[in-house]
This record gives structure tokens, sequence and C-alpha cells, in this order.
């Protein structure tokens, strides 16, 4: 498991800032040091281990980018269009012979090119007169092919260390011809419920009681983050229950994740109960929704309590623990790129904390994007991300939006 020293966050201070929050994470979590092998159609959503060198160019041989007419370069018409005999068809898969000199090859998209050919004439481009081929002048030498190497050079790096592998990077992998990646070991995450008023969809429920969500949200999201999950079900606000439950978790996992308890009530325990069996270094951070976020360390594993509020714990999931996430799964920090767009409503905040809006996008006719603010206030309504595309990010300094201003929207798909 992934150990750390019980003041390895050291934040201090009331309400941390985001960014600075960030930073210190980064710096200071170690990634999972286990490695292992896998298929290359296994690999999407695993973090690589090592720089993956290309063992071959790509593409693998200099080869045609359309269909055409192979030509060496020496014999490119350059006053006026001149006649040339076709010596031989070349189709993609088959081996290409030699060039003939002063001759042209006729040639398919992706067929290998000819030796001592460099140069293709695209067929809609040229005049066919009986048994030859009038080419046209002006084509610059090593038009329409592609060689080797031209993507990819052998011996480069084609995939650097910590990526988070996507479909399009084991596409990379095939077509280099490998059929083993080299991976970090998925990171082990705890999660778990606490209160006495919520329980499992399954099961009875008295009048006072909801049904537990937060946790098959942030199970879901962290298993797209491609985590192996542990769900421990729901703990009851009993000091005995939390901290035995923590403490079981910290022996097992890189990472324990909760959701709810962590406020200031009378009957919020999970504060008490991480102080006994480890060390609590982060209570609030500056961020709306989701304030009451706490951070500790127990036994030497990263602990991180979510609000109870479905919002809240969707929003802090997005800017904390995935961070500690990938930083633990030895990914390189992936930076969230917001979309510039018009806003179409109204709102005020404070400054000094930073501010997630649920929005949706509209596209309008001229093509301007704008957001348009859920109708409705609340961090316990989960309609508010099921209706909405994202969330306007509102900076620290920020005092408030009036229509027409531009905001920063970040998509949902993006977050995950």
């Amino acid at each position: 498991m992934a150990q750390l020293s019980d003041d390895c966050f050291a934040f201090g201070g009331a309400l941390m800032p985001v960014d600075e929050a960030l930073a210190i994470i980064a710096a200071r979590l170690v990634a999972v040091d286990s490695v292992e092998q896998v298929a290359f159609h296994e690999a999407d959503n695993r973090v690589l281990a090592d720089d993956l060198l290309a063992p071959v160019p790509l593409p693998l041989f200099a080869n045609s980018a359309v269909d055409g007419y192979a030509i060496a370069s020496a014999d490119l018409p350059q006053d006026h269009p001149r006649a040339f005999a076709v010596s031989q068809r070349v189709t993609a898969g088959a081996v290409a012979q030699p060039l003939v000199a002063g001759t042209v090859a006729r040639i398919f998209t992706g067929a290998p090119m000819p030796e001592g050919a460099d140069t293709v004439f695209m067929q809609e481009d040229v005049e066919i007169d009986g048994e030859t081929i009038i080419l046209p002048p002006g084509l610059k030498p090593r038009a329409n092919m592609r060689p080797a190497g031209e993507d990819i050079a052998q011996g480069a790096r084609a995939i650097p260390a910590g990526t988070r592998l996507r479909p399009q990077h084991v596409a990379l992998a095939a077509a280099l011809g490998l059929t083993k990646l080299h991976v970090r070991r998925r990171i082990k995450v705890a999660v778990f419920s606490t209160g006495n008023e919520v329980v499992a969809p399954c099961m009875p429920r008295t009048a006072a009681q909801l049904y537990d969500s937060n946790r098959y949200m942030l199970a879901a999201l962290l298993v797209r983050l491609g985590c192996d999950v542990s769900d421990l079900g729901i703990l009851r606000d009993e000091r005995e229950a939390l901290t035995s439950g923590l403490k079981q978790a910290a022996q097992k996992h890189d990472l324990i994740l909760t959701s709810g308890g962590v406020s200031t009530g009378e009957e919020d325990h999970m504060r008490a109960a991480v102080e006994a069996v480890g060390s609590l270094v982060l209570w609030r951070m500056a961020i709306k929704p989701g304030r009451p976020v706490a951070m500790g360390v127990i036994d030497g594993t990263p602990f991180i309590g979510l609000p109870g509020n479905p919002v809240a714990s969707f929003v802090t999931f997005a800017y904390v623990v995935r961070p500690v996430m990938l930083a633990l799964a030895g990914a390189r920090m992936e930076q969230l790129v917001a979309l510039p767009v018009r806003a179409n409503f109204a709102y005020k905040k404070k400054k000094g904390r930073r501010e997630y809006v649920r929005a949706s996008l509209t596209v309008l006719s001229d093509g301007t994007r704008e957001a348009q603010k859920f109708p409705r206030e609340g961090a316990g309504l989960l309609s508010s991300l099921c209706e909405t595309d994202g969330l306007v990010e509102l900076a620290e300094d920020c005092e408030g939006v009036t229509p027409g201003d531009q905001v920063a929207f970040i998509a949902y798909p993006s977050l995950f």
C-alpha cells in the first residue's frame, strides 16, 4: 500500500485555497510502485509505468497516401506535360518491385512505394492516353507519400510514462506491433458511507431515512478512473464502528474515501474517529459546494472524507479526489481545460472561495456557446447533475456573474 507520514500534507490554516491544496497533494503523495504486464488490448485506462519506446518506425515503410501513380522525383515534368509508361501495379499489401527508370507505377493508398520512387501523382490529376500516362508539371518532390517513421521514428518515445492510457494509445501500441505493456497496478480504494440516516437501496428504511446514493456514485467515478474499489457499505455514526472501519481499511488499501459525517455537528463523529486512529490535516476547503472536506492519514494511508450532500460530494470528488487518485496511481496530472462560453444568468458570490455552478450548454444560431444555470439551488439536488452538461468555474477573486459575461465551462465527461 502507499504509505505516508502523518504530517505529509501539512496543510495548516482554516480554509485552504483549492490550488494550494492540490499543489501540496501533488508534491507529497507517492505513487504505488508495483508494476504488472498486461495485454495491450486490456491496457485501456491503465497508467503506463515506463516510457514506451517505438521498436519499429511508424509507418513501417514508405507508402502512398493516395490512389495514383508513383514516380521518381528526378523524372518529374518541369515546364510541360510528359507521357510515361506504366511499368507495374502495386496494391496495398503487395510487394513492390524496383521502379524501372523513366516509368511510373500504378499505386494505391497504403501500398509500399517501389524502390526508386518518392512522389505520387493523384489519379484525378493525370490524363490517360492509351497505354501511357500523361503527367502535368508543378508537383513537388515527395508529394503524396508517407515516409517510414513519418509518424514516430524507431527508438523515439511513443508514449511517456505516467500516461493514463486511452483507446488511441491502445491503437498506437498495436500499430507498433506490441502485445504487452508495463503498467502500474490499479490503486485500491475503500469506499463507505457514514450516518444513521442512510440505508442501502435494497434495505428497508424508516420514515426518517434516505437511500444511500453517494457511495454508488463515488464507486462508479473511481471505476471510471481505473481504480479497484472495495465497497465497505455504511458505517453508523458510532465512534467505535468508525474507528474500527477506518483502521481495517487502512491496512489493505491505498486510499480511504468516505461520504458524510464530516461537518461540525454534534452527530458528525468522523473527525474524532480519524483523530483517534490517525492524523487529520485538513477539515475545510475554500470551495463551494463542498467546503467540509476532510483529509488525513491513517497508518500511512491517505483518507478523504467528502460531504454528504450529493452535489458537494460530486464536485469535491472531481477537484480533490481525482488529483489525489492520479498522483497515487503514478499518472501525470491531467489539466482540466475549460471552454470559454457566454453566461446567460446572473449570480453573486463571495470573494476568497472557488465556486462551481451547475449549468446547461446551448449553441446558438450564430455559433455562440451559452451557459444557463440550473434554476434551483441546493447541494442535495441530484437532478441538477443529471439535467445539466457541466460546471461553470468561478475563481476566488470573482464576485459574481452578469448575463453576457464570459465564463469558464467544464463539461462533465472531461472530468473523468
